[in-house]
């Protein structure tokens, strides 16, 4: 069975049989479930000069991200730069277009984002890491980050 186009409605349980001989009719079974699209939004708080560590995506423990691609964004105001991209064949590779982030970003692990120092003009910024389990099937978490000072 193959499936395009697929949407919310197309799921449930789905029934193939086929008649073998001299055995009689077979079966199998399967239920689908399809998610829609969703992304997670949380907010971070850190204090003014210390690390920073956003966790890619905070609810997914059955999937290792490590086998899939990824890129973490920051944004603001509308805009957004691409800070790191990784790619399960290579090394992290930085970007280098940054100018805000340059050497204060690095891929920590388990693909969490870390910043040091953090500055006062990181408040306020939205952080995103988009995951590409497939090409259509994209998982991102956003957090805002919110900077105090001592």
């Amino acid at each position: 069975l193959h499936l395009k186009n697929v949407t919310v409605s197309l799921s449930g349980q789905y029934e193939c049989s086929f008649a073998t001989y001299p055995y009689g009719t077979k079966a199998a079974k399967i239920q689908l479930i399809v998610k829609a699209e969703e992304e997670q939004h949380y907010v971070k708080e850190v204090q003014l000069n210390q690390t920073l560590e956003i966790p890619c995506l905070q609810d997914t423990t059955s999937e290792n991200l490590s086998n899939y691609p990824l890129k973490w964004l920051v944004g603001e105001n509308g805009r957004r730069e691409q800070l790191v991209t990784k790619d399960p064949c290579c090394p992290a590779v930085y970007s280098n277009g940054s100018t805000l982030y340059g050497q204060r970003v690095r891929l920590g692990l388990n693909n969490t984002l870390k910043i040091f120092p953090t500055k006062i003009r990181d408040d306020g910024r939205v952080f995103s890491c988009h995951v590409m389990f497939h090409p259509e099937r994209v998982q991102k978490s956003s957090t805002t980050v919110r900077v105090f000072g001592k």
